[in-house]
């Protein structure tokens, strides 16, 4: 009797706990859905730009971020790059929205879309509103948006700005394998493809050092253009100020020009409040990016643009959202070149590449629209390189941004092996039984023979020799002028102008229009795809999906290791989970 009350009192604190979950999930989807219906955008309002998460391309088109180990529910969207410019745009005529607050403590952003970020705030300014900067430190990557504003505000006991250069550092793991008994079997081609570097050396090839010496020069080049251009200090000026390190408190960055008031974050209220017209008593009204860009209105007309984002690694099957799976995309330009409203496709790519089947699956459908009569035009983000620019190359148009990064023409193979591992750790060894010499296949337990290395290299070099194919016919190139440029090489938007592989520099906007014109449209809509879950169904479907338990763990691990060694971690996980033959940037840079 006392186990059947014991059983009873679980099977009722259950029901309880499930009903009180429903009942706070069926409040949090009547909220969001009330404050979707009625955008709360009143007047005299500042539009408040948070960049504490990265920006993805599209709206919503992210990773689970709603796990059950952080249970709340997102108030609006995850916004993407294309709807925040479209807002902040909006916003500039918007007699409701008075000014722009940037709020930069935290901040996470590629260097393209920070330039079109700072692009679409200048323009901004043309309207005669304010923009005002806010940051308790800033780093140089939130200084370049900071840039824009027409004052600068920093916390007086904060460090002011972290400007010294750029560096990139890039980690090796051959000691660690090699202790571990792991070994790393590789192949690859291009002497610039060094993404297998760091599982095969200890540091950088003088081919890779080079490569990186000139992707770093160009970013910094156009980083200091920029920040001279808006606050007017001369170009040689800001390098020797980053080069002696003179910024290293908050009254630095007052002397050298970088910030034009210091003030707590309570103060900075009563700055707007000054600049408002309001009395001390009186609140400031802010509306959120995400707030206001849900009020952006479709537009209009029978005809489509149809706008791809292609954001993450490229992998074989459907992948997640945030990643670019090669089964789930070639489905999807499949649909959309069967729509008879589509009259034209834009292809917005920011990716570092992965699987080079999956790439090749995208790039057939592609082929297929435009001889459909599709035009198709790519524009490239922060980064199209390796598998993101195989997936773009046959385009009419390519359209990059000044620091994009791209190019990166090469193919890889690596396949570990845990012999040693397995015998001198844990005392495990493994024998067989064949019918032929390539019986057992390429298997971890067993190190590669030269006869199944030199199979897997002509496997890699057939992979290249099709990479260098499917450019050469998009950008019109021999083999030889592609081989040129290729070799794994990777080159920022201007270095690519000038060697033949993009067309334009050039943002999002300009791709739509161009794709617009050259399908004779005046009006038209722009459809964009995939169509991605709010962060509400998302958080529900993690809830009760697989993957809850996957994001728990990897929640846990960044948790622990600080979001720095977290990365390591996913350089690591990717590199063990790859599979087949890898068209994939060749490093992963941290730049501080």
């Amino acid at each position: 009797m006392k186990k059947f009350f014991t059983f009873m009192f679980a099977s009722c604190l259950g029901f309880i706990l499930a009903l009180g979950l429903l009942t706070l999930i069926g409040i949090g989807l009547i909220n969001r859905q009330a404050k979707k219906a009625v955008p709360q955008v009143k007047t005299n309002s500042v539009l408040q730009l948070d960049f504490s998460k990265a920006i993805p391309e599209k709206t919503n088109n992210v990773a689970v971020n709603n796990s059950p180990l952080n249970f709340q529910f997102e108030t609006g969207d995850v916004v993407g790059l294309y709807d925040m410019t479209r807002a902040i745009r909006k916003a500039k005529t918007d007699s409701k929205i008075k000014g722009i607050f940037l709020d930069l403590t935290g901040s996470s952003i590629g260097s393209a879309t920070a330039s079109v970020v700072r692009d679409a705030l200048i323009d901004f300014k043309e309207s005669g509103k304010f923009i005002y900067s806010y940051s308790d430190n800033y780093t140089q990557g939130t200084y370049y948006l900071a840039s824009s504003a027409d004052s600068i505000f920093a916390n007086p006991r904060g460090a002011g700005v972290d400007f010294r250069g750029m560096a990139a550092s890039i980690p090796f793991f051959k000691d660690m394998l090699d202790r571990l008994g792991v070994k790393m079997q590789v192949v690859y081609v291009g002497n610039f493809k060094s993404a297998t570097e760091p599982f095969r050396m200890n540091q950088m090839s003088p081919d890779n050092k080079l490569q990186v010496r000139e992707y770093l020069d160009g970013l910094y080049n156009i980083y200091l253009e920029d920040i001279s251009s808006a606050r007017k200090i001369p170009v040689e000026q800001l390098k020797n100020i980053a080069n002696e390190y003179k910024i290293r408190n908050a009254e630095d960055a007052i002397e050298v020009g970088f910030v034009d008031k210091l003030c707590y974050r309570g103060e900075m209220v009563d700055f707007l409040k000054e600049k408002l017209g309001l009395d001390d008593d009186k609140k400031v009204k802010t509306t959120s990016i995400g707030l206001y860009a849900s009020t952006l209105k479709p537009s209009i007309g029978k005809d489509k643009v149809a706008v791809v984002f292609a954001e993450g690694s490229i992998v074989d099957g459907n992948g997640e959202a945030g990643s670019i799976g090669g089964k789930k995309y070639a489905k999807l330009i499949r649909k959309i070149r069967k729509d008879k409203k589509v009259k034209a496709i834009v292809l917005r790519v920011n990716s570092g590449g992965g699987s080079a089947f999956a790439s090749e699956e995208i790039w057939h459908e592609i082929e297929l629209a435009k001889k459909q009569g599709l035009p198709v035009i790519t524009s490239m983000g922060d980064v199209a390189a390796s598998g993101g620019y195989y997936i773009a190359c046959n385009s009419d148009t390519i359209f990059a941004e000044p620091n994009t990064i791209t190019g990166s023409i090469g193919i890889f193979g690596m396949i570990p092996s845990v012999q040693t591992m397995l015998k001198n750790k844990v005392g495990v060894e493994f024998d067989t039984v064949k019918t032929g010499q390539f019986a057992t296949g390429i298997s971890p337990f067993f190190n590669m023979s030269p006869k199944e290395e030199a199979i897997v290299q002509e496997m890699v070099d057939e992979g290249y020799e099709l990479f260098l194919k499917r450019v050469g016919e998009g950008r019109g190139m021999n083999r030889e002028e592609t081989n040129k440029v290729a070799q794994g090489r990777v080159w920022t938007g201007e270095a690519a102008l000038k060697n033949g592989l993009v067309d334009v520099l050039g943002g999002l906007e300009d791709a739509i229009a161009l794709a617009a014109k050259k399908a004779d449209l005046d009006k038209y809509k722009v459809a964009q795809y995939p169509v991605a879950k709010n962060p509400f169904s998302a958080f529900l479907e993690n809830l009760t999906g697989k993957s809850a338990s996957a994001q728990i763990k990897n929640e846990m691990i960044e948790d622990e290791i600080g979001s720095e060694g977290y990365q390591l971690y996913q350089m690591m996980k990717e590199a063990k989970n790859a599979t087949g033959i890898q068209a994939r940037m060749p490093f992963e840079i941290i730049i501080h």
